[in-house]
């Protein structure tokens, strides 16, 4: 861990924190929610060694990565202009794109503005789904699982934020990463993130020294950068009209656990393997599910993972 070097670069209006190791192609690895650059640790170790260059990033909201004010500053087109101004100071004209949770959202917009940029991508846990014309996201979980599903609670800012101050952040982090539950998280207002049971013994793949890193950081930077992408959603569809119907076309591979609550929710897994998910990215190479993997998968299972990343890309 000591070699993987770390930076802050100036982006697109806001200075930038990354962690990054390796000479040669050029990997760029985007974390999801409550994350941080240091999910993708074993990867940088592993896929540098292997002759890549690995680049994780804080992105916008966390970590030692500045959290603009403004909740509308957390569209996917703020986080990928983040992105491409990071590329181009790097000097880096086309990469690999790793992703997973938001930081998969983020991977598939960053395909579809700039596929000039990415020789393949590797997205995990959350595929892409057509934009509807005829409802906003939110209003569409709304609908499916009522106003106490977490997308849904998230909502109002500072509400929850308000919730989590009551919890000891290394609890709250223990409660995010390590549920295995493949049901969907509801939060009834009357009870909160602050009335949920406390997790077991932590899991071999994550240890103490880890939960204390990802509480010292939350703890400086706060849960409201995150949330505001949750926040945005809504708002990065209305502003994603003139894209309604556009595929990616670049080389993917998706990787998800079956234990994931995003596998999990009605009509996924039908979407994603019976030619839905196809339609929209042509280039879909492979499906990967992995059996009893729940959704923090790249760290669950970090010497599978990054085989599998390597076994992709290398082709290209």
């Amino acid at each position: 861990m000591e070699k993987i070097e770390h930076m802050t670069v100036a982006t697109n209006g806001i200075n930038m924190h990354i962690a990054s190791i390796g000479r040669g192609p050029a990997i760029l690895f985007l974390h999801g929610f409550p994350d941080l650059w240091y999910t993708w640790r074993h990867q940088l170790l592993a896929l540098s060694s292997l002759g890549y260059r690995c680049i994780a990033p804080d992105l916008r909201g966390y970590g030692d990565t500045d959290a603009p004010v403004s909740v509308t500053e957390y569209t996917a087109f703020h986080v990928v202009g983040d992105l491409v101004g990071l590329l181009d100071l790097l000097g880096i004209d086309r990469v690999f794109l790793v992703g997973h949770d938001w930081g998969a959202i983020i991977a598939w917009h960053l395909c579809l503005f700039r596929p000039d940029r990415i020789k393949a991508l590797v997205n995990m846990s959350v595929a892409l789904y057509p934009r509807n014309p005829h409802k906003k996201p939110v209003e569409r979980y709304r609908d499916l699982f009522g106003d106490d599903f977490y997308i849904c609670r998230f909502q109002e800012p500072g509400e929850i934020e308000e919730d989590f101050a009551q919890i000891d952040t290394s609890k709250l982090i223990r409660r995010f990463l390590t549920p295995r539950s493949p049901k969907q998280i509801h939060v009834p207002k009357e009870i909160g993130f602050r009335g949920l049971p406390d997790p077991p013994a932590l899991p071999s793949w994550l240890s103490e020294a880890d939960v204390e890193y990802y509480a010292s950081k939350f703890n400086l930077k706060g849960f409201s950068g995150g949330l505001n992408y949750y926040r945005c959603m809504n708002l990065t569809w209305e502003l994603m009209a003139p894209w309604t119907g556009l595929q990616v076309k670049v080389p993917v591979k998706f990787m998800v656990g079956s234990l994931d609550l995003t596998y999990t929710i009605p009509g996924v897994k039908e979407y994603i393997h019976q030619g839905g998910f196809k339609k929209i990215v042509p280039f879909l190479q492979e499906v990967v599910v992995m059996e009893g993997v729940a959704h923090f998968l790249n760290q669950e299972k970090p010497d599978e993972v990054s085989a599998h990343i390597y076994d992709f890309i290398r082709k290209f």
